[in-house]
């Protein structure tokens, strides 16, 4: 089998490369030939998904609720190819006991975090250049607990929409996954795999996500030139069920 050189020459920027999915990503774009830029708030995390690509990387402190944070990024980040965000920051509980100051963490990671990054990138990514933002199922299946993020994700479905027609031919899209197992459910401990297998059994594609369906669909929006302001979703028809 050829190597994968789809990418060679370009510049990937991944914001929330600490991640499971921030680094499945990172790792494939690096594989493609790509240079990745690593993007986030803990370089420990960063430096670590580094140590892991097998091409050039930079690794650059990102803080998407501050947006002197991200207007210094800009600067260091330059000219690139494709950004892809799935920065996210859960403010779950029932109503009752959400706070303020966890709401606005939430808007900011998942809403005002990429519209400010487009603000101040969108003057530096190149021809047929992307930006991806990660959204999430709950936003068409909002459940009790679940409002603060059924609420960010429909915003950020609805703002690359906008952004799409605001900074075009720049293009702008969003990922929507459903339950994926990306280690975000190991808390459940030993109910995880009664749990995964629940959601396996309800949804129309009768398997839960991981994280190489996600890499997937991020690359088919990073790479198809005709596709913008679009929710791809990724959740297995779990939006369905």
């Amino acid at each position: 089998m050829s190597k994968d050189t789809s990418f060679q020459g370009r510049r990937f920027v991944v914001v929330g490369a600490g991640s499971r999915t921030g680094q499945a990503l990172a790792k494939a774009a690096s594989a493609a030939g790509a240079t990745v830029v690593l993007a986030g708030p803990d370089p420990r995390k960063l430096e670590w998904t580094a140590g892991e690509l097998s091409g050039p990387s930079e690794v650059i402190a990102l803080d998407l609720t501050d947006e002197r944070s991200i207007a210094g990024f800009a600067d260091a980040v330059g000219r690139f190819d494709h950004l892809v965000s799935t920065a996210a920051v859960p403010a779950n509980g029932p109503l009752e006991d959400l706070q303020l100051e966890d709401v606005q963490r939430a808007f900011a990671a998942k809403v005002i975090g990429p519209l400010l990054l487009a603000k101040h990138l969108a003057g530096q990514v190149s021809e047929n250049g992307s930006f991806t933002f990660f959204s999430g199922v709950a936003a068409w299946r909002p459940a009790p607990s679940r409002t603060v993020m059924a609420t960010t994700n429909g915003a950020l479905a609805f703002l690359v929409q906008a952004l799409a027609v605001e900074i075009a031919p720049v293009r702008v899209n969003a990922v929507s996954p459903g339950i994926v197992d990306t280690g975000s459910w190991d808390g459940l401990g030993s109910d995880k795999e009664a749990f995964l297998r629940g959601v396996a059994e309800r949804n129309p594609a009768r398997r839960v996500g991981s994280t190489e369906d996600l890499v997937k669909a991020v690359f088919y929006a990073v790479d198809n030139p005709y596709v913008t302001g679009t929710v791809l979703h990724v959740d297995g028809g779990g939006r369905l069920a």
